[in-house]
């Protein structure tokens, strides 16, 4: 069921997260993205091995000035609540990480009283980075589906990342929204943490060097 994902393991990776997510703007209606479902590949690449190091520390990334604290998280997690058990692992992880990571989890974080989308809206605002733990009970539930339409609409403006991770997933099921990003495939998880926990501190590190450079 997931071998179309596997197959794209043994793909060259581009140089950069950065200009093939540039490249791919508009691709996901573009011919060649047509061309690529067709011939039974994706135009989405595994995030493995495609992050490198910054110049940027990871002292400057906590840094009490740093661009990191202009917003009230570093990552949203956007998931089904029959996958809760896993994303719980998956924040306990990053907040256990030296970076001691900011992790928004709607049913642990989320004001009671408060509106649900209320909520949502400002955590996807207030949030550097979203993860959408794209798996069959996230395809099945149609709140999930507005909270990928959130961060995808928030993305462009707030100049934030989307991180698609992919568990148990069919090809023909990979939303449309997502097929122009660059993906984790989850097969082994201690693996699949690290890669998220490497891309948002290398997003991290474009930002606080993206803020150093603009006050030169």
């Amino acid at each position: 069921m997931a071998g179309w994902f596997r197959r794209l393991l043994h793909k060259p990776k581009p140089s950069s997260v950065e200009s093939s997510l540039n490249s791919s703007c508009s691709a996901s209606s573009s011919p060649s993205s047509s061309s690529a479902e067709s011939s039974g590949s994706s135009p989405s690449t595994s995030l493995a091995g495609s992050v490198r190091p910054s110049p940027i520390s990871v002292s400057d990334i906590n840094a009490s000035g740093s661009a990191r604290w202009t917003k009230s998280y570093d990552v949203c997690i956007c998931h089904s609540e029959v996958d809760l058990e896993l994303v719980e692992e998956l924040v306990s992880y990053l907040e256990g990480q030296p970076e001691s990571f900011r992790c928004f989890l709607q049913l642990r974080d989320a004001t009671p009283g408060s509106a649900v989308v209320t909520e949502l809206c400002d955590a996807v605002q207030n949030s550097h980075c979203w993860v959408m733990l794209i798996t069959p009970s996230f395809l099945r539930d149609p709140w999930c589906k507005y909270q990928m339409h959130q961060a995808l609409a928030e993305a462009p403006m707030a100049n934030g990342r989307t991180i698609p991770v992919v568990k148990d997933v069919d090809r023909k099921d990979y939303p449309r929204e997502l097929r122009s990003l660059y993906y984790i495939y989850m097969v082994v998880k201690e693996k699949s943490f690290k890669q998220i926990r490497d891309t948002v501190v290398r997003y991290l590190q474009e930002l606080c060097q993206s803020s150093t450079s603009g006050m030169d």
